[in-house]
C-alpha cells in the first residue's frame, strides 16, 4: 500500500519555500552589510533656542500644506517681580 504525499523526494512546495527564506536572509545580510554607518534621520536646521524669538505668517495651501514665513525679531528683556511682603 503506497502512502499518499509520501516517498523519498520532499515535496516541490516545501524546497521553494526553504530556498525563497535562504534567498531572503542572505538577501537581508547582503543589505546590511553594504551600509556599515546605519542611516539616522536628523533635522538639517537645528530648534531655536529659548531665547531666540520668532514672529511667523502660515497660509494654507489645497490638499492640508502651509507655507510658513517666519521671521526673527528683538526679544524683550526678561522682568523679574519682587514682592515685599
Amino acid at each position: 500500500m503506497a502512502r499518499v504525499g509520501g516517498g523519498v523526494f520532499p515535496r516541490p512546495e516545501r524546497s521553494m519555500r526553504r530556498l525563497n527564506l535562504i534567498a531572503a536572509l542572505l538577501l537581508a545580510a547582503a543589505a546590511s552589510a553594504c551600509a556599515p554607518n546605519p542611516i539616522i534621520a536628523r533635522d538639517p536646521i537645528p530648534a531655536p533656542g529659548p531665547t531666540d524669538v520668532y514672529a511667523c505668517d502660515s497660509k494654507p495651501l489645497p490638499v492640508n500644506a502651509f507655507i510658513s514665513d517666519c521671521k526673527p525679531v528683538p526679544a524683550s528683556p526678561q522682568v523679574v517681580l519682587r514682592a515685599r511682603g
